[in-house]
């Protein structure tokens, strides 16, 4: 899911002091606008890692990692897409790990003929289930990547790819520019590629170290204002001591326009409903809405249960409205100055978020697995939050 949520609330009577921001993975942005910088994960970004680890006749095989150093922001299905420009008129041999998604024009070429001719090539991940001979180390994933603080262990993507009509030495070969990541939506900018030392690999038995012949990296940021100009969720709020609810805001995310954009969204009642699903726009995740007064795709409800002195219990409904989209793989994250104290988290783990040390406090809330319908309904229904 992967996008960041973000939603400013108001208050709520007896917590009316306190101000509650829900952001949810799911893109939902009131942000100014910053070119690829995301206020809640500073540091954060993907980093992409090339290894020249050997010369061939006519230039060079790399081992290409892509390595997600956000703190919660993780790239879902259909997964991350690379692209760039080469610096001459270099050609891809082969692949491992990983294909892109046109060969171009390699009539010039006689009896063997290279996996890719574009000036311009975008690679994808192949899909798990690959065989192994087409296989290398964090490979094979369909593109999907964990964040680093979620789970290290995922957190990386690779592919090795064979250069040719390329350079030969460090003196003579160029490195690729005009780098473009989508994971798989747009929201990342990636800077120039650096040449930087090269890469140490130590054994399996940890008694020698070799290294690449060289290495350059390339830093890919995320801006939610990039994105996605309009906010992708809205927050609800309600609390047991009071029957009104302060519902999103109508036209949150846009507003209802069947008549000159028909299919934007469908209701829930209507009988067109399973083949509205599966039509045209099931193949290139196009979003179809529930047709709702907000018309976000995912709703986070805040319900405060109890209010006492000791102690607040909070119940938390995400809801999903994308028809199209099953969020398999999802975070929220809530700012409250109360979270200094909470005791106690049920259903689901978290981890805490300091981005500015000393100015704020984020709980990170850590779901590793859970069924998502296929129709909108809550999303694993909810979770408690008791502070003292």
């Amino acid at each position: 899911m992967e996008t960041v949520l973000s939603s400013a609330t108001g208050s709520i009577s007896k917590l009316s002091s306190f101000t509650i921001l829900l952001l949810f993975l799911f893109s939902c942005s009131t942000f100014t606008p910053t070119e690829a910088y995301d206020a809640l994960d500073p540091t954060g970004n993907i980093t992409i890692k090339w290894d020249v680890i050997s010369w061939t006749p006519d230039g060079y095989v790399a081992v290409v990692t892509m390595f997600n150093f956000q703190q919660y922001r993780h790239i879902q299905a259909p997964g991350w897409t690379l692209g760039w420009t080469w610096a001459k008129k270099e050609v891809i041999w082969s692949m491992m790990g990983a294909q892109t998604t046109e060969q171009g024009d390699c009539s010039k070429y006689k009896g063997n003929i290279p996996h890719c001719c574009k000036k311009d090539p975008i690679v994808v991940d192949l899909l798990p289930g690959t065989p192994y001979n087409q296989q290398i180390a964090n490979c094979c994933k369909g593109g999907v990547m964990n964040s680093w603080m979620q789970d290290p262990s995922n957190a990386a993507s690779s592919f090795q790819v064979s250069v040719g009509a390329a350079g030969t030495t460090n003196k003579t070969v160029r490195v690729p520019k005009n780098f473009t990541l989508k994971a798989p939506g747009p929201g990342y900018t990636c800077g120039p590629a650096k040449i930087v030392k090269p890469t140490k690999f130590v054994s399996a038995d940890k008694r020698r170290i070799t290294q690449a012949m060289m290495t350059w990296n390339v830093t890919c940021t995320y801006s939610q204002f990039l994105a996605q100009k309009t906010p992708t969720c809205c927050v609800s709020l309600s609390s047991f001591y009071n029957d009104t609810i302060v519902n999103c805001p109508t036209c949150t995310c846009g507003c209802q326009n069947n008549i000159t954009e028909p299919g934007s969204c469908v209701s829930k009642t209507s009988p067109y409903l399973a083949s509205a699903v599966s039509g045209p726009g099931k193949s290139s995740n196009t979003p179809l809405l529930q047709c709702t007064s907000h018309m976000c795709p995912v709703r986070v409800h805040w319900h405060v249960k109890l209010n006492y002195k000791e102690y607040w219990r909070v119940k938390v409904t995400i809801t999903n409205f994308n028809y199209r989209m099953n969020y398999t793989q999802w975070n929220l994250v809530v700012q409250h100055p109360n979270f200094d104290n909470l005791t106690q988290l049920f259903s689901f783990n978290y981890k805490s978020l300091t981005p500015y040390a000393g100015l704020s406090k984020y709980k990170f809330v850590m779901i590793y697995f859970f069924a998502v319908a296929s129709f909108p309904e809550p999303v694993h229904n909810l979770y408690y939050i008791s502070n003292i």
